[in-house]
Formats: C-alpha cells, structure tokens, sequence
C-alpha cells in the first residue's frame, strides 16, 4: 500500500480544509517545494498535489506545482479544478505522473473516458461521500448515486485508480467507519486510494489489511504531527500474508 502525502496549496501555501471550508484553513508554516523534496528523501514514491485556488476559482498554483513535479524526485499526481482535456494534457506535458477527475467526473462522464484513452493508467476519478451518496462541487451538492453505482461505470475505461474521500470520518461522525470504504474496495476492479479515513498509524495498519485498497491520501495526521511519514510507510509497506486455513 503506498502512502501519498496530501500536498493542498491555497495562495502559494500549504494548507488543509477542515470541512472543506476555504475561508479558514489550516495554514502550515512549510514552504510546499522544500516539503515535497524532502519527503521525496525520506522515501515517498508518490506525492498528491491538489491546487485549491483552482478548485474554488480563486487564483492558481501552476507555477509552484510544476517546481514541485520537476523537482521533487518523485512521482506526483495533480487535482484541482481539471474539467477539460485541455488541463489533463497541459499537466502530463508538465510531466505529471496522473491526474485527478473529481466533479467533472460526475457532470461529464464522456470527459474521464475521454482523458483514459488519451492517458492509460494516469486518470484518477476522486468521489467524495457523505451519508453514503456521492457528493460534488466542493462538498456543496448531493447526487444520487452510491459510491459504487457511480465507479462501475468506469470499470472497464482503465483508470489508474479511485480516490475514496469518507466526508463522514473526516468530520469525525459518530457512525462513520472504514466498513464504507471496504464496502467500495470489495465492489469495484479499480484499485482504490482512501482519503479523510486515516488520523492515526492503526487506521494506516487496518486499511493496509483490507483488499483493493492501493493507497491512502494523508495530510492532517501527516503535517500535524500524529505521525511521520517513515513511520506511516513502515506501517504501509508491512507484508501481509493471508490467514493460514483453519484445520
């Protein structure tokens, strides 16, 4: 399981959205280039780099992103308001590993199938959940569709992997679970990328334990201190063999 480090940017600095509210994030005291290199040093084989002025028309962080892709020494897959072919193809000529479809993905279907053809293995389609239905445009709009319902479609297009944010567990509901994200593994081909479920080094152990699941998307946990990265990609890369038959 590999263990991506959640690069948000948000007016050239690192930040984190508490319930996704750009009003008021979490402001890290970090300069996100020196960030990125150095977790690159400490072993990270990939980095998620989201710009959020994109994804909220406020501005962009092309010129920092693409320090960061160029410098880095690591693979790196880039998200933020990517809604055309033109934007997949201005980031893979920037040497982008992949990049990732969120809200697009629910408006224009043809648009991921589209990107996949053009780019195999490098499209990332992130849902975001709330109370067990997809959800989009920045958390604000709720659809109709299950989580599984709305990956199926794409099982056969050949998407890198699925981002899986647990809007619920990230806002610490009461009932959230990891059941929910296993629940999605189980059900999809995709390999699936977990995001707002890991907060301590045992939900990294658990999630490591679970089928499918390729990887997980860590900021707050990461940046604030509950663990660091060496330790989080022990725990990730851990081999795991089955449970012997029972006799």
């Amino acid at each position: 399981m590999i263990i991506y480090p959640d690069l948000e940017l948000r007016q050239g600095r690192l930040v984190n959205l508490v319930r996704n509210r750009i009003d008021s994030p979490i402001v890290y005291d970090l300069d996100p280039i020196e960030v990125a290199r150095d977790l690159a040093r400490q072993g990270a084989e990939w980095l998620h780099v989201v710009d959020l002025d994109a994804v909220f028309n406020a501005g962009e962080n092309t010129a920092i992103i693409k320090e960061i892709i160029r410098s880095a020494g690591c693979s790196v897959q880039v998200g933020g308001a990517i809604r055309a072919m033109e934007k997949v193809h201005s980031w893979m000529d920037a040497g982008a590993s992949r990049v990732v479809i969120a809200t697009a993905a629910v408006k224009y279907p043809h648009f991921v199938k589209a990107a996949a053809t053009a780019y195999p293995d490098s499209i990332v389609v992130s849902i975001d959940v709330r109370g067990g239905l997809v959800v989009i445009e920045g958390w604000t709009e709720t659809t109709t569709f299950t989580p599984a319902e709305f990956a199926h479609q794409f099982d056969n297009v050949g998407l890198s992997s699925i981002i899986y944010t647990d809007i619920d567990r990230d806002e610490d509901h009461p009932e959230s679970s990891m059941a929910h994200i296993a629940d999605l593994a189980a059900k999809v081909r995709t390999p699936v990328i977990g995001s707002g479920v890991v907060k301590t080094l045992d939900d990294i152990s658990t999630l490591s334990y679970l089928p499918n699941i390729a990887g997980v998307i860590t900021s707050r946990a990461l940046f604030g201190g509950a663990f660091s990265f060496p330790e989080a990609k022990a725990i990730a890369t851990t081999r795991h063999d089955p449970p012997a038959p029972f006799l």
